[in-house]
């Protein structure tokens, strides 16, 4: 079997860890895989496609590759308006979202539709912290959410096909509202009821998603509420907490998908 991941060169710079990771896996699995970050040259089983361009995954599928994640997950998985109408279609507790021209009560976050990792993420406790934030963007590619307070405090589920791999409670870094790991937040193991359960896996059911990571804010008072789907999802965290390797699930995982049930 013979395969890919695919980064851009920046994101492959940031991700070495996981990306050597992979390549020992799959040769302990028998795999023949290697980094590209650029269009495939050469017929391929399949491309982990670790990047947020749907265009060019479309474009891949197009010449017949298989891709994980298809560009379908990653055109709903990078745009937060499509996460939000997702969840409410599927009547999934989610944090109200709106377009920009809907200003809910002050205080409230602005976030870019597509941004991730915690950038392009604005706490507008003011008019003018407000008007500050439609200036620089586009209105069109904004989305507003009233803050939820929750102490910075979130749960990032880790979905591989319609399994949970794993989950972790994340706790933002002092004086910040952000819970990212990456920008100097906590981590700890997070396991889920049963209705939490049956709500991640009827997300990732509805979006045919191989590997992504839902979000959800732990409010003060209340049950969680999603707050995005991250396609292609960072593992740190997840090796931080678990005593396994996300890259040899992951690439078993392919193997079953595309047929090969050897490992």
């Amino acid at each position: 079997m013979k395969g890919a991941v695919y980064y851009n060169e920046e994101e492959a710079k940031r991700n070495h860890a996981f990306i050597d990771d992979l390549l020992k896996e799959a040769k302990n699995l028998g795999i023949e895989l290697k980094l590209i970050t650029d269009s495939p040259t050469e017929p391929l089983d399949f491309i982990l496609f670790r990047d947020r361009n749907p265009t060019f995954a479309l474009e891949l599928e197009q010449a017949s590759y298989r891709v994980f994640n298809r560009a379908s997950v990653q055109k709903i998985a990078n745009d937060k308006l499509r996460t939000f109408e997702l969840a409410t279609l599927l009547g999934i507790p989610a944090v109200p979202t709106f377009r920009a021209d809907q200003l809910p009560p002050l205080p409230f976050v602005m976030k870019t539709r597509g941004g991730h990792g915690g950038s392009e993420v604005f706490l507008c406790e003011s008019a003018k912290q407000a008007e500050t934030i439609l200036n620089r963007f586009d209105h069109n590619e904004l989305i507003v959410q009233p803050f939820i307070e929750s102490n910075a405090t979130d749960v990032r589920v880790f979905m591989l096909g319609n399994e949970v791999l794993g989950a972790v409670k994340r706790t933002g870094a002092k004086d910040s509202f952000k819970s990212n790991y990456t920008l100097g937040g906590t981590v700890e193991l997070y396991t889920l009821n049963n209705t939490e359960t049956k709500q991640v896996q009827a997300i990732s059911r509805a979006i045919s998603s191989d590997y992504i990571g839902m979000d959800f804010i732990l409010p003060i008072s209340g049950g969680w509420l999603l707050n995005e789907i991250e396609d292609p999802v960072g593992a740190r965290s997840l090796y931080q907490t678990h005593e396994f390797s996300v890259a040899k699930k992951l690439l078993k995982y392919v193997k079953n998908q595309l047929g090969d049930d050897s490992c």
